[in-house]
């Protein structure tokens, strides 16, 4: 049980840290308004009512319910998988980060109707789509999740 706790700690550190930046940024924006920070950074508040890279934004709004359907089934899956395997701490860990960036990206789409996102970097011409810190998580955990699986990989060589 005491392994456990590590997991939650780092799923609530993702949702709080993500609630926390998306109110800062609420409070201090207007929907689309941008702050340039750097020549490459900009901080701007976007809903995307769509997936990642903006997938489906521009749907009919049926992607609501099937995003948060697939939030709520991924987590209940991801919360299984750790059951499963405690003493996996790295795999763990890196489930825990995709946990508490789905958990904090769920939040938005259950109050707000679509997900925060804020962060804004691009590069000349090339704009990356904007994100927010439930995306960060999300996208190191699963990069830690391919390590962990390479890893594993190596150790059987």
């Amino acid at each position: 049980m005491r392994k456990l706790r590590l997991y939650v700690a780092v799923v609530l550190a993702v949702v709080v840290f993500d609630q926390i930046t998306k109110f800062v940024i609420r409070r201090y924006f207007v929907s689309g308004e941008g702050l340039p920070i750097t020549s490459f950074f900009n901080l701007v508040l976007l809903y995307n009512p769509g997936a990642a890279f903006s997938f489906l934004s521009d749907a009919a709004g049926w992607q609501r319910a099937l995003f948060t359907t697939t939030a709520v089934v991924a987590s209940l899956l991801i919360i299984f998988l750790i059951l499963r395997y405690p003493n996996r701490k790295l795999f763990n860990v890196a489930l825990s980060l995709v946990l508490g960036g789905a958990i904090g990206n769920l939040v938005d789409r259950v109050i707000f109707g679509a997900v925060i996102d804020f962060l804004d970097f691009y590069f000349y011409e090339f704009h990356w789509p904007a994100f927010n810190v439930a995306d960060s998580a999300i996208t190191c955990g699963a990069l830690l999740i391919v390590f962990d699986g390479l890893r594993k990989v190596d150790a059987k060589k």
